[in-house]
């Protein structure tokens, strides 16, 4: 995990890149001007630096945040990743979008409910690869060890198990349930817990009536930028730069 000032500086580069990208500028002029404009206190321009010269060199700057693990999530690496793939429909500007509003998130006070959230519905709603992508949220180093057991279940059985059920067998208030009917809980059932005890028994009464979508909300997560759409379908209220630069 990094600092909060990383976040908050992450967060003004991608929302300097949203902005400006739609006036058609090149990618490598804009990294160069934002460059000057991040602290340099932080790490974030030092990376800027290295996505800059691959950018130049290959024409990508997917490849140099994958050789910058310790400050690139796998989740970041895989969008921009996707946004670059000449076969795919994925725009890099709703990549970036997604890019700012996670970053904003996580510089305050993030959780892992809510971050799963947010990138699994970014999957969801921009049509991506399942497989790559809950790969890439599992290795994220905010989750913990039961985290990325239960991200890498729901990897084999999305498509096969509601999503709904997923989340509420791994909850407590299915726990409870299996306790007051005096069954024993299954061995995988280790405390972990998706979402709150309201939550889950609003989710247990919808489970199996509720087509497979992610239609809970939890906590400090926003509407997911889409594919297609306008810039005006993903407005959001502004901030100060100092309020993580949302």
């Amino acid at each position: 995990m990094l600092e909060r000032e990383e976040y908050v500086e992450q967060a003004y580069l991608f929302r300097m890149l949203s902005e400006r990208l739609p006036e058609n500028f090149p990618l490598q002029d804009l990294l160069e001007q934002i460059r000057h404009e991040l602290l340099a206190t932080t790490k974030l321009p030092m990376a800027v630096d290295y996505l800059l010269a691959e950018l130049r060199h290959c024409g990508v700057i997917s490849t140099a945040m994958r050789r910058l693990p310790h400050y690139f999530t796998a989740f970041q690496t895989y969008l921009v990743e996707a946004a670059e793939d000449d076969r795919g429909r994925f725009d890099m500007r709703v990549a970036i979008e997604v890019l700012r509003y996670e970053a904003a998130y996580r510089a305050e006070q993030p959780t892992r409910e809510g971050l799963f959230m947010y990138q699994f519905e970014t999957l969801c709603r921009n049509r991506l690869r399942y497989d790559r992508g809950l790969d890439a949220i599992s290795v994220d180093p905010m989750y913990n060890e039961d985290w990325r057991e239960w991200i890498q279940t729901v990897r084999r059985q999305i498509g096969i198990v509601e999503f709904a059920d997923l989340i509420y067998v791994r909850s407590p208030e299915y726990l409870r349930r299996r306790t007051r009917a005096s069954s024993p809980p299954p061995p995988w059932q280790k405390n972990q817990s998706c979402l709150g005890k309201k939550k889950a028994r609003s989710l247990g009464r919808t489970a199996r009536r509720t087509p497979c979508t992610c239609s809970l909300r939890c906590k400090g997560t926003w509407a997911i930028p889409r594919r297609r759409g306008s810039n005006a379908s993903m407005k959001r209220g502004n901030r100060s730069r100092s309020s993580c630069g949302n």
